[in-house]
């Protein structure tokens, strides 16, 4: 059997048919708070980034958006979701996602890697007005 692919779309550019190993690409990564694209599927992009110290308040109006920690310990404090306010943490092998409209500000108290799952265009900071942590979309590694 053979299976043909879209060139226009080429899988092997967006990270399919092939194995990606997350630890690799992570050490690619200079500085913190940096994510990086290794993965396409559909309209969703998967994004390795290392993590230390605070994030910025923001939300995603139009999007949920997922975190897997891969090593470290992250915390995710909320603020007017549908639960109220509060904060949970997540260690290596746990994941949580944040539903989209609810304000969220990562945390890490020592570093954290991590893998984001979200749609392609979402901005790091949210909705909001770009701040020093705001980074370029579709930086891939």
């Amino acid at each position: 059997m053979s299976v043909s692919f879209n060139t226009r779309n080429a899988p092997a550019a967006r990270g399919q048919c092939q194995t990606i190993d997350f630890a690799g690409k992570i050490a690619l990564i200079e500085g913190y708070w940096q994510p990086r694209v290794v993965a396409e599927m559909n309209d969703y992009q998967f994004k390795v980034a290392r993590l230390e110290g605070e994030f910025v308040w923001h939300e995603h109006a139009d999007t949920d958006e997922t975190f897997i920690v891969l090593d470290g310990e992250l915390h995710i404090h909320f603020r007017g979701g549908a639960s109220g306010d509060g904060s949970i943490v997540l260690r290596a092998g746990q994941m949580a996602v944040v539903p989209k409209g609810v304000q969220h500000k990562p945390h890490a108290h020592g570093e954290v890697k991590l893998l984001l799952i979200e749609p392609r265009g979402v901005v790091n900071t949210g909705d909001g007005a770009t701040s020093e942590r705001t980074v370029a979309n579709d930086q891939w590694i």
